[in-house]
């Protein structure tokens, strides 16, 4: 949870997220919609990744980003559990169901 939020703190990460919303784009249609370097805009794509924010597939010369949707989902969802007074004993709720079917045979 620590590398997407620490992702998200960056406006310039942010951007790309947003690019990426609704199509794949190669990392030069990425980089040719800012103004910073190529290696600057690939950094930028490397920390998204690893955060498991964006995919990328190689084809041919050209690397493609997308949006790993779910990772994003996941990690707020996880997020407003933790902070919400509503969701957090329905969370201890679940963690106590989880050890009592681990114990049954």
């Amino acid at each position: 949870m620590q590398r997407v939020f620490e992702a998200l703190a960056n406006p310039a990460r942010r951007r790309i997220l947003a690019y990426l919303a609704h199509a794949e784009l190669s990392a030069g249609d990425i980089a040719s919609r800012f103004e910073m370097t190529k290696p600057s805009i690939s950094q930028h794509l490397s920390v998204l990744e690893a955060a498991g924010l964006v995919s990328s597939e190689k084809r041919g010369q050209f690397v493609f980003y997308r949006l790993v949707p779910e990772s994003l989902t996941n990690t707020l969802h996880g997020f407003v559990q933790e902070v919400c007074p509503v969701a957090r004993p329905l969370k201890r709720e679940s963690a106590t169901l989880a050890r009592d079917q681990d114990k049954d045979p």
